[in-house]
């Protein structure tokens, strides 16, 4: 795979895979395993903070709208729908991370996405290009990848893991997402969606220094649907703790999504209206984890 720019098979196959499945798994992407395992050892070491220490970056304490951390386990609860913790990480500039994100964690964080930022050039270039968009401008930087988010998530061992999940049925409002996944596993993508009794679901297995990719809302929607996004879930353990640390590549929140302009002029019929990404943004999160629903709301109805 890093080696891909000699080899166009690769990248047609990653097209392939966007446009059947939405997701797909990469070895040897150029993201060193040792920025991987750091970022990994990182996130444990934040969620082994004390809880008052945690706390410090909840969405009542927090210093930044940037910085928050967030708990599905509450003292009066006695269930919870998910069943995890997590840190999230909205990047707006090197500065501002160094200053304000957790000191736990911070330098691995900000590496890792720095050496992922080369991966998501790659794969953006080949995506386009497929769909004969020849040049990712300055618009189109913005629209495809103007902002990125980073999530460390920690799912611990579930007493009870057939009353709860980690994470709900859902795909991503992203246009790509990265995950990078311990070795425990849990992940789950939905494959051949309406297609009957071969409509299920398939458990993506943990292959070291691997980084799973899947297509998000917005991708679909500015590919006019030849990139599908896909519906995921978590399923919680019963043995093990586990982490899992994605970054979300998203549209500018005020930037306007909607099918690219060169599709519609090389005469495709548009099957999403445009919309502001932030409304979209907004729309999911009152429909959260109900599958694909939310996407019905960028739809032209016919």
């Amino acid at each position: 795979m890093s080696n891909w720019e000699n080899d166009p098979k690769i990248a047609e196959s990653v097209c392939e895979a966007a446009e059947k499945f939405g997701f797909f798994q990469l070895v040897n992407h150029g993201v060193p395993l040792e920025v991987l395992e750091g970022v990994k050892d990182a996130t444990h070491r934040f969620f082994g903070l004390p809880a008052a220490v945690k706390r410090k970056y909840s969405k009542e304490l927090s210093p930044s709208n940037s910085v928050r951390f967030g708990t599905s386990f509450s003292p009066d609860s006695e269930k919870a729908l998910e069943w995890k913790d997590y840190l999230s990480l909205f990047y707006v500039s090197e500065e501002e991370a160094s200053a304000l994100w957790p000191t736990e964690c911070k330098d691995e964080v900000l590496e890792y996405m720095k050496k992922s930022q080369v991966l998501c050039t790659k794969l953006m270039t080949a995506l386009m290009e497929k769909l004969n968009v020849k040049e990712i401008d300055e618009t189109k930087e913005s629209l495809l990848m103007g902002s990125k988010r980073i999530n460390l998530n920690y799912y611990p061992r579930c007493p009870n893991p057939q009353l709860t999940v980690g994470v709900g049925r859902h795909s991503d409002v992203s246009s790509l997402t990265f995950l990078l996944q311990d070795e425990i596993g849990g992940l789950y993508v939905r494959v051949n969606e309406g297609k009957g009794e071969e409509d299920g679901w398939v458990h993506v297995p943990p292959i070291e220094g691997s980084l799973v990719i899947n297509v998000g809302d917005a991708l679909q929607i500015l590919s006019n649907g030849r990139y599908k996004s896909v519906e995921h879930c978590v399923i919680a353990s019963g043995s093990k703790n586990r982490i899992s640390i994605p970054i979300f590549v998203n549209p500018k929140p005020n930037d306007v999504i909607g099918p690219l302009p060169e599709l519609i002029a090389a005469g495709e019929k548009p099957k999403y209206k445009n919309i502001l990404y932030s409304d979209y943004v907004k729309h999911f999160f009152r429909k959260a984890h109900d599958g694909k629903k939310t996407v019905a709301f960028a739809e032209i109805q016919s």
